[in-house]
């Protein structure tokens, strides 16, 4: 072949150029290019089905690894006491114990609550409609809004069979939702188990997917990393219990409607980072308010003091021991963490963002210290 015409030749064909003999000779087969990519974009369409498939399986998974971290100090803790088996029956009884006081004793108790709220729901309307707020209230803006008709609407809507099917759907639904949550809560509790029995073989296995002579420095990581999300969990449950305990207390005293319901409201709203409690405060506030407006007002004076003293005083002696994020870091993780995954994704969007900080700290930072 002249050296003109193997010059002459595009990347991409299918023919054989000679080079040097040092140089194996280059074939390029564009079919067996565009097979390969295209089994592998299947492939890719193929996994990513099998995860979507298996997402309520993943995130059970999930939830437990992170409630066994979370429960490992504890165990850690009794563990300097007893038997590591031992302390591990003793934490999982516990809370299996809370568990079950959830379902056959406050449950109970805001279903008979709850039931008492629905009976008396048509006087406290008319309680509610002809109070001097209400009546004050009509008097200041019944130019744009006539507040009478909007309770006889409201009364025409629920009086309507026809929405009452549909209302009876959407707690069939509900109640639909309820039994698979159940059955989630029992298989995660399970996991839990199986998990907090096996942390420390997990991790073994963990590093020996490690080369040697890094290892030690990987286990000293990942032990940080679960410790920090361990801490992280422990302080958060503690917190939203606070919140939960002293709910029911209060509400109870000021004679608030449903105060058990609420309560548990209040305990898993404080759950989720940053915007928990508040949005706890506002669901309950707003229901008082047909109990009674001076009730509402009450409520919410409590909430916003509880807030404060929250943010100042309970949330940096608890969260700070136990993940050394800072403020701005918390406030991104929080909102980026429940626009990606709702719910679960604020909820261990702190502990990622407190070990990715680890990571940053103990790798990342040393390598670039280091003098070559």
């Amino acid at each position: 072949m002249p050296q003109s015409e193997s010059q002459a030749l595009q990347p991409g064909s299918d023919l054989e150029v000679a080079g040097q003999d040092a140089v194996p000779p280059l074939r390029v087969n564009a079919f067996r290019i565009g097979l390969v990519g295209g089994l592998g974009v299947l492939l890719a369409i193929l996994i990513g089905g099998v995860v979507t498939q298996l997402s309520t399986v993943l995130i059970y998974i999930g939830v437990a690894i992170f409630l066994a971290l979370g429960l490992d100090p504890l165990v850690s803790w009794l563990e300097k006491k007893m038997a590591r088996p031992l302390a591990i029956v003793i934490v999982f009884a516990v809370v299996i114990l809370v568990f079950g006081g959830l379902l056959f004793a406050v449950i109970p108790l805001i279903v008979d609550q709850a039931s008492n709220f629905i009976d008396q729901f048509p006087q406290i309307v008319k309680d509610f409609t002809s109070s001097d707020f209400v009546t004050g209230l009509q008097s200041q803006i019944g130019g744009f809004i006539d507040i009478d008709k909007a309770v006889q609407d409201a009364t025409a809507f629920f009086q309507d069979p026809n929405n009452l099917i549909n209302i009876g759907g959407g707690l069939l639904a509900v109640g639909t939702g309820i039994a698979s949550g159940a059955t989630g809560a029992v298989i995660v509790l399970i996991l839990t188990l199986y998990f907090l029995a096996s942390l420390r073989s997990m991790k073994r296995v963990t590093y020996r997917f490690v080369p040697a002579n890094k290892r030690a420095a990987f286990a000293s990581l990942t032990d940080d990393v679960t410790g920090a999300v361990g801490r992280y969990v422990v302080g958060q449950i503690g917190l939203a219990a606070i919140n939960g305990i002293l709910s029911l207390i209060f509400l109870s005293i000021i004679g608030a409607p449903l105060p058990a319901l609420f309560a548990f409201i209040a305990f898993l709203a404080s759950l989720i980072p940053l915007v928990g409690t508040l949005s706890g405060a506002i669901i309950i506030t707003l229901v008082c308010l047909f109990a009674s407006p001076l009730t509402a007002l009450v409520a919410a004076i409590y909430y916003l003091v509880y807030m404060q003293v929250e943010a100042y005083f309970l949330s940096p002696r608890i969260m700070n021991r136990a993940v050394a994020v800072p403020g701005s870091i918390v406030v991104i993780a929080a909102v980026a963490g429940g626009t990606l995954g709702s719910v679960l994704g604020a909820l261990v969007a702190i502990p990622i963002a407190a070990s990715a900080i680890i990571i940053v700290q103990k790798v990342v930072f040393p390598k670039q210290d280091a003098k070559v």
